[in-house]
């Protein structure tokens, strides 16, 4: 089941205000957040309009982990941070997501919980595709 008022569901430019499609995965869509003060910063999006973990059965469950494990694993392949936090939020678009931040020893937030939306880094067109094909070379 899909919601067209949701950004994860219904793509385009609802998707497009705050991530970039890097790839499918198992049961999950891998989504290069725009706002970047955590270089390397991802979503991890359940394909299926969920909102919470708990809707799902095990084996659903057990493979949108496995989603979101293969996606920090290439986060880690490909930026090489020193610790990736996850972050489940949906208070406002119920849609079941994980948000990989990669946190790096020398940034301020360290220690830290991270800032939803910064707004401090905004990336070209240019620089943006050379992260997802990292990403997806380390996948």
């Amino acid at each position: 089941m899909k919601d067209c008022n949701c950004a994860y569901c219904a793509g385009g430019e609802l998707l497009d205000a705050f991530g970039i499609p890097v790839c499918e995965l198992g049961v999950s869509t891998l989504i290069l957040f725009r706002e970047q003060s955590h270089p390397g910063r991802c979503i991890v999006a359940y394909r299926e309009h969920v909102g919470e973990i708990v809707e799902l059965d095990d084996e659903a469950r057990s493979a949108f982990f496995a989603d979101v494990a293969r996606a920090a694993r290439a986060i880690h392949a490909a930026f090489h941070p020193d610790k990736v936090n996850y972050g489940a939020y949906g208070d406002t678009g119920r849609h079941l997501h994980f948000h990989l931040v990669p946190k790096y020893r020398d940034e301020t937030e360290w220690g830290g919980v991270f800032e939803m939306n910064p707004g401090r880094t905004y990336l070209s067109d240019e620089e943006y595709d050379r992260m997802i094909e990292k990403l997806r070379a380390a996948l």
